[in-house]
């Protein structure tokens, strides 16, 4: 067919006709014409593009061959678990080996003092000065043997990470210690663990440790290490007792006199003893390999190579606790790439101006963090309009995440979110909570506001870390992700709340690499974690999604029995609870001598009196709280949120205490992970508890 022709057809003008057209058009709209075409080519060579997710997001696990219904990872498709990543980095002395080998002796460690920028260590003098610190302990009586246990008593900074490089470049393990465990957690751990030698930050937690050795408690302490400067006096007050106390640098200084050779460990050798904060008893103390944690991490690396390449140019902020190893698991991916690692100044009220001075890549956050920066953003909408307009924003945002697209470019981000993102440094291109469910509509929020890719992990000591973790691609909220390519999961029946694995319910099991190896010194908590087939029992109910990916609807432990005989599970009932707009905390109580709950609510202090006022209420933050009327408001909202979540009548609060001061690590009702203490708050509220099931029968 002739081109005049198919021209006819489609009754477009022919060729000579189209361009005697165009000749006679004006010369401004042949520029806008111009102009117009140019937009649209830039326009579809830079539009936003979607994540392209490793792997089918319909099925991102599946059961596992001849494994009695667990499920893996169907990312890096080998049936074997992954144990590593890279082959010279199999325990974590080889970990911070390859990041000084590739790093080109960059910038390791960072710290800074106030209104200061960062002050840097290289990589080189990290690892010089652990092997200083490393021979230092040597000539003190240590032996590089991983029956050699080491406490460290200090808040994240620097010293911190040397120190535990120090134990790994001769074998030696670290015990982590620190203030929110209770002077008789402490004793406990010192005890159990043996520990003679404990590096501490600040001469008030050397104090602590020997009026603990003068009282014979912990008979077994004898060198103390101290990192901040202290008087001649205490040095003599050790000598008193049988303890000998150096500085960091007088350590240093002998070790570098007495150099010894490297005597680095096996991936089968004990890394770390971490005793967790727990809620209830004494802490136990979680046995992890070098093994253990390489294999977890690489599990983190194998799911998100796909978008996420760490290099040396990504920073990390340290503020979460380092004796807990959600903080250790992101801080080992950076060493093992050669990354940064900047550490806050010891003040999270200074967390904003830290991240602003140090321009992280990489910000590993807990749920409680992440509601404090929903309800911030929201409160200062403080007028209908404003509101109207960041949701509206929010939406268009969300649509682009939904589909895939994750960015911080866009028209909304210019209006609305550039300084939300600026406030965290204004680089972060990796979140990452864990340590607590996350709500869905925080997450759906923070997805679009921060413009960048927000991952959430589930697991627990006991697994090194996470078992679970956000499929790229997969930014839909309300499930923790699919295993981890390093562990199998499995879910087992729980009769006594009626959960069946028959029915893709139950309590979540893991099994891998990754599983730690036992309790120190306690066979009978160890039996109780993990079976004789060598699946972990967390004791968190999990269902199996249609993907394939885990969703946490329960917990096992914490459940009690009301007079009447039913099961309560009150963190089930405390996460649906605090997302009732005014409250920022609650704790659900109940016992099998009382027929049901009553809770202790703490309003939010920045978003309660504008919610209050809405509703006729006026007064200070401190004069709502006492207001009786406005309680019973905040109460039938949390019931309210029960109702639509399917709570029975028997499982809602009948009567509330409002408290005015937030639970907090500093008060000791929260654990350094933020989890809420039971026996704790139990027995701090124990007075306002007797009163509501008096005042309330």
């Amino acid at each position: 067919m002739q081109a005049q022709e198919i021209l006819r057809i489609l009754r477009l003008p022919e060729l000579d006709d189209f361009s005697q057209f165009l000749r006679n058009l004006p010369a401004t709209t042949l520029v806008g014409i111009g102009a117009f075409a140019a937009l649209l080519a830039y326009w579809f060579a830079n539009r936003p593009k979607a994540v392209k997710p490793p792997c089918d997001l319909l099925m991102q696990s599946e059961e596992a061959e001849g494994s009695d219904g667990a499920r893996r990872s169907v990312i890096g498709g080998s049936p074997k678990l992954l144990n590593h990543y890279y082959d010279d980095a199999r325990t974590m002395y080889e970990v911070f080996r390859r990041g000084l080998s590739i790093s080109g002796d960059g910038p390791c460690l960072g710290s800074r003092k106030p209104k200061q920028p960062y002050q840097w260590l290289s990589y080189r003098e990290v690892a010089d000065r652990a092997e200083f610190l490393g021979s230092g302990l040597l000539q003190h009586e240590c032996k590089p043997s991983t029956e050699q246990f080491i406490g460290v008593f200090a808040q994240n900074r620097p010293e911190w990470i040397i120190s535990e490089l120090a134990c790994y470049t001769y074998s030696m393990v670290v015990v982590p210690l620190y203030d929110t465990l209770g002077p008789g957690a402490i004793r406990y751990i010192i005890n159990t663990a043996d520990i003679a030698t404990v590096i501490c930050d600040r001469p008030e937690k050397a104090i602590l440790l020997l009026e603990n050795v003068e009282k014979k408690e912990i008979p077994g302490l004898k060198f103390i290490i101290l990192i901040e400067p202290f008087e001649k006096d205490l040095k003599e007050r050790g000598k008193k007792c049988g303890v000998e106390i150096q500085s960091v640098k007088e350590v240093e200084d002998c070790g570098r006199e007495n150099h010894h050779p490297p005597v680095p460990p096996r991936p089968e050798d004990l890394s770390i003893v971490c005793f967790t904060s727990g809620t209830t008893g004494n802490p136990k103390g979680a046995m992890l390999t070098h093994g253990n944690v390489v294999a977890d991490f690489s599990g983190f690396l194998k799911v998100t190579e796909s978008q996420w390449s760490p290099t040396c140019e990504d920073v990390h902020i340290s503020y979460l606790p380092l004796a807990h190893m959600f903080e250790r698991m992101v801080q080992s991916v950076v060493y093992c790439h050669g990354g940064r690692v900047g550490f806050f100044q010891g003040d999270i009220r200074l967390l904003s101006d830290d991240m602003k001075a140090l321009h992280p890549t990489i910000f590993p956050v807990v749920p409680r963090l992440l509601n404090r920066m929903y309800d911030k953003i929201f409160s200062q909408a403080n007028t209908p309009l404003k509101r109207w307009l960041l949701e509206f924003a929010a939406k268009r945002k969300k649509a682009e995440v939904r589909s895939g697209i994750i960015r911080n470019d866009s028209i909304w981000d210019e209006l609305f979110f550039n300084k939300i993102q600026a406030s965290l440094g204004g680089c972060v291109r990796m979140i990452v909570t864990g340590a607590a469910p996350a709500s869905p509509t925080v997450l759906g929020f923070l997805r679009a506001a921060l413009g960048c890719q927000v991952y959430e992990g589930y697991g627990q000591t006991e697994c090194t870390a996470g078992c679970t973790f956000t499929t790229p691609g997969d930014w839909t909220s309300g499930h923790v992700g699919a295993p981890l390519p390093c562990n199998y999961i499995k879910l087992i029946d729980v009769e006594e709340l009626n959960y069946f694995a028959s029915k893709g319910e139950g309590e979540i099991c893991v099994k891998g690499p990754n599983v730690f190896k036992g309790y120190l010194k306690d066979k009978e908590k160890t039996d109780e974690a993990l079976d004789k087939d060598g699946w972990l029992h967390t004791g968190d109910i999990g269902k199996w999604l249609p993907a394939g990916t885990l969703k946490i609807i329960d917990r096992k432990k914490h459940i009690f029995k009301l007079a009447q005989g039913e099961y309560i599970a009150p963190e089930k009932i405390e996460n649906i609870y605090i997302r009732s707009e005014p409250v920022a905390q609650t704790y659900v109580h109940g016992d099998s001598l009382q027929a049901f709950l009553v809770g202790i609510v703490v309003p939010d202090p920045e978003v309660m009196p504008s919610w209050a006022k809405k509703r006729g209420f006026d007064g200070t933050y401190a004069e709502l709280c006492q207001d009786k009327e406005l309680k019973q408001a905040i109460m039938d909202d949390m019931v309210r949120l029960g109702k639509e979540s399917g709570l029975h009548s028997f499982e809602q609060v009948k009567a509330i205490y409002i408290h005015s001061d937030m639970f907090s690590v500093q008060n000791g009702l929260l654990t350094p992970t933020l989890k809420a203490k039971r026996r704790e708050l139990r027995d701090y509220f124990k007075k306002q508890i007797e009163e509501l099931y008096s005042t309330s029968m």
